[in-house]
């Protein structure tokens, strides 16, 4: 089982950036894909991004294409979400899952 801590939320402008990392302890991170979700005011839960054990391969929501970007280091059990170009409905609370193992979510939000 792996514990999962994201950080990096805050207030932003629209058109700006944040980094959310993800980071993880105990064993198997390097094993599993990670996920990256997010669950806007009064909505439910959605996927925004995705990566493989290796990090190689990405997927990621049509709304978040070209703007956010998946990485991860496995040498140092973390993961990160580089978002750009930042816009209102991005707010939400984001979250990493890992496997089984979630994190508790770190919040953005995107107004002037």
């Amino acid at each position: 089982q792996l514990h999962l801590v994201e950080s990096g939320g805050g207030l932003v402008q629209p058109g700006g950036s944040l980094r959310l990392t993800c980071t993880a302890s105990g064993f198997g991170f390097s094993r599993h894909a990670v996920t990256w979700y997010r669950q806007p005011p009064g909505k439910a839960r959605e996927v925004v991004a995705w990566s493989s054990a290796s990090g190689i391969s990405t997927t990621y929501a049509e709304s978040v294409e070209e703007r956010f970007l998946v990485g991860r280091d496995n040498a140092k059990n973390t993961a990160y979400l580089d978002m750009n170009v930042l816009k209102p409905e991005d707010t939400a609370v984001y979250y990493c899952k890992v496997n089984d193992d979630w994190g508790q979510g770190t919040q953005v939000t995107v107004s002037s």
